[in-house]
């Protein structure tokens, strides 16, 4: 809808829109602003008031871990609901958690930091697991569905000696459940073998042997320079029919934890073109001269988070390109892979204090990835129409997940009836201000957001007691 229009907001939901609506107890004057539905990220690790408070800005309504996901899901959410959070949160089953405990034996719950610990031993990384250790991957990832997480986080690029025919069979069950899959490719080198072309051609499969939903993280980071080649496999894909959707950050260099086994690989410089000096530790900002010194540091610290500057997108036209593909892939939602809030010495930021703390870090995509998409792409470049930037940001990833979380049908829309996740902001002046050097900058330009009808963001100021984010939670099985 692109009207001018009043909307109705009653009872956390969306009453009516129209003109000559009546009176109402309060009234935002919205014009010459934008009134949209809340943008809805389908991959954020922050999960923390922090986290909500950034992205608030960044005019998410709904903030989702998929890609990762959760371990156990049923305390997870109910710790969430104990907390309170600003915006609607949910999680998917954490894959490579099953595997932890299948696998190792370690049961602690999923973290960044419990992930880090469990990267010292390497076999759940590595190995591929009995028949014994699948069994027990599968039985955690059902509990966790039947506790109503949001379909499977598979953190493939993290075990990459995890074999076929287990990846075959937590498809299966995605499938027999009809949920979708998260996935971040097993490989992501621009050269064979195991290149992110080979990763696409295996995930490509998975969609066909076993009609599972393979939803494709980053897929801009996860092909590397290799975007275009991988772009083509995965239309054709889709043009046949199989379940497969995309997702992209508008960015150029990723994040991650310093453990992460493709920084091991002995070829690492080779197979991805890059030296050990695109590897950027966050709390400091240093780069790695040489793989001896990244080894150190991922034995004495791994679950520092790093950024991996990948694309030039500054100076390459090339790389600009390429990141083209990945943003405005056809029916490609915005998701940001927003990274939790660190400080300098390691530690997650979980507090209170607002603005954040001067020294906590993250990535700038953390705090300023939907309005950098709908500033430079939108507004600047016009490469994509209003509309479709809007919808990119909410309608798409609603309908991703619709189907098997039926909490995502009353969001992603301004109707009747629908959730009253809104956001209300200032084409003209809509901009993220984070940057490398100052990453804990929140994006400006949105002047009112609210969730289930509640204001977090009232002309331009946050609400600090605000805390009416809901849980989106597929519906449990009693046990």
């Amino acid at each position: 809808m692109d009207a001018v229009a009043d909307v109705v907001v009653q009872d956390g939901r969306i009453a009516a829109i129209g003109t000559g609506l009546g009176e109402a107890e309060r009234v935002i004057d919205a014009t010459g602003l934008v009134v949209a539905p809340g943008f809805i990220d389908l991959h954020a690790h922050g999960q923390s008031i922090p986290a909500d408070r950034m992205q608030a800005f960044d005019g998410v309504t709904t903030t989702l871990d998929l890609e990762a996901g959760v371990m156990p899901v049923a305390s997870w959410y109910r710790r969430q609901a104990e907390q309170g959070r600003v915006l609607n949160y949910g999680a998917a089953v954490n894959w490579a958690f099953a595997r932890i405990g299948a696998m190792v034996g370690t049961n602690e719950e999923s973290s960044l930091e419990a992930f880090g610990r469990a990267m010292r031993d390497r076999r759940w990384m590595d190995n591929i697991a009995t028949d014994a250790e699948m069994d027990g991957i599968l039985d955690r990832i059902a509990l966790g569905l039947s506790e109503g997480g949001i379909g499977i986080g598979i953190l493939n690029a993290y075990a990459p000696g995890a074999g076929v025919q287990e990846l075959t069979a937590v498809c299966q069950l995605a499938a027999e459940r009809k949920v979708p899959t998260f996935t971040h490719v097993a490989y992501m080198a621009r050269i064979d073998p195991q290149s992110a072309a080979e990763a696409y051609i295996r995930l490509i499969g998975y969609a066909g042997a076993t009609g599972a939903h393979m939803h494709i993280c980053h897929f801009n980071s996860s092909s590397k320079t290799d975007i275009a080649r991988c772009y083509e496999l995965v239309r054709k894909a889709q043009s046949q029919g199989l379940p497969i959707t995309v997702e992209a950050y508008p960015y150029g260099t990723g994040s991650t934890v310093l453990a992460a086994a493709f920084f091991s690989d002995p070829e690492f410089e080779a197979r991805n073109g890059l030296g050990y000096d695109s590897v950027q530790r966050v709390t400091d900002g240093h780069r790695f001269r040489d793989r001896n010194e990244l080894m150190a540091a991922q034995s004495d610290d791994p679950s520092q988070l790093v950024l991996w500057h990948v694309l030039d997108i500054e100076h390459n036209e090339r790389h600009r390109e390429l990141l083209d593909m990945a943003v405005l892939y056809p029916d490609g939602a915005i998701a940001s892979d927003a990274m939790p809030w660190s400080m300098p010495d390691g530690s997650t930021y979980t507090g209170e204090a607002w603005p954040l703390p001067e020294d906590a870090t993250s990535h700038p995509r953390s705090a300023g990835c939907f309005t950098r998409f709908i500033r430079h792409w939108v507004r600047e470049r016009q490469a994509v129409s209003l509309l479709e930037g809007i919808r990119k940001c909410s309608l798409i990833p609603a309908q991703i997940l619709e189907s098997s979380t039926p909490a995502m049908l009353g969001k992603g829309r301004l109707s009747a009836g629908a959730d009253a996740d809104v956001v209300v902001f200032d084409l003209e002046t809509l901009t993220d201000r984070a940057e490398f050097t100052a990453m804990n900058r929140a994006a400006e330009g949105v002047r009112h957001l609210l969730v289930s009808g509640e204001p977090v963001i009232a002309d331009g100021v946050l609400d600090l007691a605000a805390r009416s984010g809901k849980p989106v939670r597929r519906p449990s099985i009693t046990r």
